[in-house]
């Protein structure tokens, strides 16, 4: 029974594909695909992802820091300055919108690779050389989108006056409610749905491969959905813990590519799903 079925825009996925996904180790007799698979150029552009989420930390570093001080000068300092203003709507959006725009190359970088690692060792044939570099850019552009959404979400909470300090963290009783949302978000269906997706990367070329440099932006867009909808309610996380908490985005991070690599099945969403619940219900009743 064929697996794939031919539509518009959609191919058969590559032969060492299918046959990984028959249980046998794919022989392809093309000699230059280990070559091109640790070419110079795909080494560089691993390099500039990973540059790119370096930078990006040490940018949300320096932003926690010239925030809590609020001393000095400079394009960062007047961002910082604007996110403590929501009466200043285009302003305040503006800076809040950057913080997440680098937040999330920051912590979703790191989480895309091993998506990125198998699509590049998928033949696509000579003119497939840029397709790599094109899935990953339409998976950061899907969380751009979500960061300005984040943006408007900070700016209303912020506006209402439910974020305060500094690290702009929200009462204990909204981080518990935040918590627990995030907790039974875990244990959905939806969840689990979305997150096999990203934790079986072979698994979703096979049912979402797409042909040409249109295919491989197609399915870079289809992946950031579906991390999207894996993560979303994670990244609300950064409410409770602080909009500017850079200790919150790293342990955000690391649980994300965690989830993503780890072996234990739905344990690993299960158990810290009922951790949250029971952590938001702590801190719901010591208010």
């Amino acid at each position: 029974m064929a697996i794939f079925r031919p539509s518009i825009g959609r191919a058969r996925p590559p032969p060492e594909a299918r046959c990984l996904l028959a249980g046998r180790h794919a022989v392809v007799s093309n000699p230059a695909r280990g070559a091109s698979f640790h070419s110079i150029q795909f080494r560089l552009a691993i390099a500039a992802l990973l540059g790119v989420a370096t930078l990006g930390w040490a940018w949300l570093y320096a932003a926690e820091q010239a925030m809590a001080s609020m001393r000095g000068e400079g394009l960062l300092m007047g961002l910082m300055r604007a996110m403590m203003a929501p009466g200043d709507s285009p302003a305040y959006l503006l800076a809040s919108a950057t913080m997440w725009l680098v937040m999330m190359m920051a912590m979703m970088t790191p989480a895309a690779l091993p998506m990125l690692l198998v699509f590049r060792g998928l033949d696509r044939g000579p003119a497939g050389k840029h397709d790599a570099v094109l899935f990953a850019s339409a998976y950061l552009a899907s969380w751009s989108v979500f960061a300005v959404l984040a943006a408007l979400a900070q700016w209303w909470l912020h506006g209402q006056g439910y974020l305060h300090g500094p690290r702009l963290a929200a009462s204990h009783q909204l981080a518990g409610g935040i918590l627990i949302a995030a907790g039974i978000w875990q244990l959905t269906p939806f969840k689990a749905a979305c997150l096999a997706h990203c934790r079986g990367p072979l698994g979703f070329f096979l049912a979402h491969w797409c042909a040409g440099r249109w295919g491989a932006i197609a399915m870079g867009l289809r992946h950031g959905t579906y991390c999207i909808g894996c993560c979303w309610m994670l990244m609300a996380l950064m409410f409770a813990g602080g909009a500017m908490s850079v200790a919150t985005m790293a342990a955000l991070a690391v649980f994300i590519l965690a989830e993503r690599v780890l072996p234990g099945g739905k344990w690993v969403t299960c158990l810290p799903g009922i951790g949250l619940i029971v952590f938001g219900g702590v801190l719901i009743a010591s208010v």
